[in-house]
This record gives structure tokens, sequence and C-alpha cells, in this order.
């Protein structure tokens, strides 16, 4: 690929992605350059990815043909209005936002109505190669925009492109998704705790499980609660452990948890 990706915003994420479009060899550092209001962070987004950070918004859009805009939702509109002033000049490249609950509209009032856009919510398990990239295109983008952010997004993980209406509940589940994994796992280590066990291992236990979970869900293609009744024998440990956790409403505070982010998304998008 002989595209140049600039990053408006040089931080975890923004490196994130680099690092895949890299390790993937889909890149090369002399392709990528970073702009950000913090010098350190942009020479810091530049020592990892031997990229070059730049001083101006408009020098890095004027070297770039796709401008990842990596910065969070309250600094968005500061940036926009920026590339806004400088639209002028003629600058037509393909942009993606990480950026949750701003949707495409917010966009087009400065990039212009006709811009060739993609909206990502990516997930923090981008930063190892795990990551979920669920995307939408704004009318503007074609066939071939659609194919190279899914190539350039597929580097840190899984690509899915969706209608923009549903963003939001991506947002919710996976954009928000590793807190309450996190969650799980800092329980069940403590659980393993207090029952006897030391920190270290419980917290390796406590992972590895959940991980070698998640992959048996994806590479056998069987509903967990398929999964889940293989494990359950009669009078066994594991349908007391579970029976314990529905008494406690362990599925309930899950669903709740991914509406309650959802929504959380939708309000975004009106500060």
């Amino acid at each position: 690929m002989q595209k140049k990706i600039g990053f408006i915003g040089t931080g975890q994420m923004a490196t994130s992605l680099a690092s895949g479009f890299l390790k993937t060899q889909t890149v090369r550092p002399e392709q990528l350059f970073g702009y950000d209001l913090l010098s350190e962070a942009s020479n810091r987004f530049a020592k990892i990815t031997n990229g070059k950070a730049v001083g101006t918004i408009e020098e890095l859009v004027k070297q770039s043909e796709v401008v990842v805009l990596s910065v969070k939702p309250q600094q968005m509109h500061e940036v926009l209005h920026a590339l806004g002033a400088i639209r002028a000049h003629g600058f037509q490249p393909l942009w993606i936002s990480v950026a949750p609950g701003l949707p495409i509209t917010v966009y087009l009032k400065e990039l212009g109505t006709t811009a060739r856009l993609v909206r990502v919510m990516p997930n923090t398990p981008c930063h190892v190669g795990e990551g979920v990239c669920g995307f939408c295109l704004s009318e503007g983008a074609t066939d071939e925009d659609a194919a190279l952010a899914q190539s350039l997004l597929s580097t840190v993980g899984i690509a899915i492109r969706f209608p923009e209406r549903q963003l939001d509940a991506v947002v919710g589940l996976s954009g928000s998704g590793p807190a309450y994994v996190y969650m799980m796992i800092e329980a069940m280590a403590d659980g393993g705790v207090k029952m006897g066990l030391s920190r270290e291992l419980s917290l390796k236990l406590a992972a590895q499980t959940v991980l070698g979970s998640a992959r048996m869900v994806l590479q056998t293609g069987e509903h967990p609660a398929v999964l889940k009744d293989k494990v359950c024998s009669p009078r066994g440990t594991t349908i007391s452990g579970v029976a314990a956790l529905e008494k406690a409403g362990f599925r309930a505070a899950v669903i709740n948890a991914v509406e309650t982010a959802t929504l959380r998304s939708k309000e975004l998008a009106n500060e």
C-alpha cells in the first residue's frame, strides 16, 4: 500500500493503529505522520513508529492521503473547525474518525457534504492486535474507500461494517466491553485469592480462562449457551457456580451495562 497516513491526535489508539499498520507491512514508517497539541505526544508517536511528527494540522493534511482523527469527542469540534478553515486549499483525503458518539453529520458540517469519511469505533485490544473495529461510511465514500478502511482496520483485529444507526450499540458492546471483561477477570482472580490461591496465579488463571473461552466461541462457531452446557454436569461444581451468578443477576447486569453505555454514546452527540 502506498498511502500516506496522518494522525491528528497521537495517543494510545493512534499508536496502536499505526503499529498494526507497520506490523503487517501495510505501510512503511516514512508513510506515517503525527500531529498533537502536545509535542511530547507527537514526538513519542514518532519514536515508536519511526514516522514523522509535524508541527501543524495543515502540514499534516497536506502530506496525507488518509487522515485519522484520533482525539476525544470533546476536542473534535475544535479540530474540525481548524480543518474547515483549510478546506479551501483543496485537500481531499479519506477521513477516518475514531471518536465515539459523534455522528457523520457533525463532521460533514466542516469537511463538506461530499467528504469521504469513515467513522470507526475501535476498542483497546487493538493494542495487542485482537481488537474490534466497527465502522460506517459517509455517502461520499466510495467502494474503494470501504475496502481501504477494511484493510487498514483489519491489521489490529477484526473490522466489521455497520449502518451508522447501529454504531452506538457497537460502542456499548465492544467499545466499552473490555472494561466489563477486565472487571470479570479481576473478580474471578479475587475469588481465587479468597479460596487460597496466590494473586499472581489467580490473575493468570482468570485471564487465560477468558482468553481460551473466547477463542472457543470464535473457532467452534457454537453458541455460548451450548458451550456452557457442555461444562455443566449434573450436581457438579460449574452448575453450582452458574446458579450463583444467576442469583446475583450476572447476565442482567452485563446487558444493562451494554444498554447504558450505548445510551451514553448517543448523548455524546449533543454535548
